[in-house]
């Protein structure tokens, strides 16, 4: 990985992350951004070998990073899991739900339990994981929940409405997590990131024609990579945004 350079926020030190999707693409990347803020992590992903290297990355770094495996589709599983994580690192008080798997879809061929799986796969474990943590947060009177959302329904993207569909309630979920969280002194914040060249999109997504839409949409003629998206993240995470919540940011060099 590229070296990481950027702000250190010295109000992050010692708090305990959990990053959900921590083992690839974007949230690979904010595991190491976080792990130069002198935090305490532990992540969740469902993909053992990626994860390995994530943590063994991080290890040479001379940074302990805990990480479970875990389907997140799987809630009982996903709480145990975390009560693991919070045994090795302490209080939870930073939640990154960055989990979500944007495969595409015909609507024709949809089924029910299909579209179930999709909510349980980009939806349901962000309100869980959130309320696996609420009680480190509610102790601490301190706390961050960042439920990542998406650019596609913006946008109007075809071809995977049961993704989009999860995506757009990400930011009603937040809003009343906000609203509800709020006297505890726990934000909740959307992040909708755009078009993220990610190793997947990469090799599934990516065509001449796509990098030509992309180059046509965007206001930034560039590609947004990871990097891009962790930067903000732990930005969001930090006191200097002490007043955001209820909130969506969106990450998408000015596609929509």
């Amino acid at each position: 990985m590229t070296e990481i350079k950027g702000p250190i926020y010295p109000d992050l030190e010692g708090k305990g992350v959990l990053i959900t999707g921590g083992g690839s693409g974007i949230g690979e990347s904010i595991v190491h951004h976080f792990a130069r803020q002198n935090v305490k992590i532990g992540f969740l992903d469902i993909n053992v070998e990626a994860s390995k290297k994530v943590v063994a990355d991080c290890a040479a770094k001379g940074v302990t990073v805990h990480f479970e495996h875990c389907d997140l589709k799987d809630i009982a599983a996903t709480q145990a899991a975390i009560g693991r994580i919070r045994k090795a690192i302490g209080p939870i008080t930073v939640l990154i739900n960055n989990a979500a798997h944007d495969q595409r879809h015909k609507a024709e061929e949809v089924t029910s339990d299909y579209w179930d799986d999709r909510f349980a796969t980009n939806l349901k474990h962000q309100f869980f994981c959130a309320q696996a943590v609420l009680e480190d947060m509610k102790a601490a009177n301190d706390g961050v929940i960042i439920n990542f959302g998406s650019t596609s329904w913006m946008a109007g993207q075809g071809g995977m409405a049961a993704y989009t569909a999860a995506k757009s309630a990400v930011l009603g979920l937040t809003r009343s997590l906000a609203r509800d969280f709020g006297p505890w002194n726990i934000r909740c914040t959307a992040i909708a990131p755009g078009w993220i060249m990610t190793e997947r999109q990469l090799n599934l997504w990516m065509t001449p024609e796509g990098e030509k839409e992309l180059m046509t949409r965007q206001c930034l003629k560039r590609r947004l990579v990871p990097a891009d998206i962790a930067k903000v993240t732990v930005f969001m995470s930090s006191s200097e945004a002490s007043a955001c919540t209820n909130q969506q940011y969106v990450v998408d060099g000015g596609w929509v």
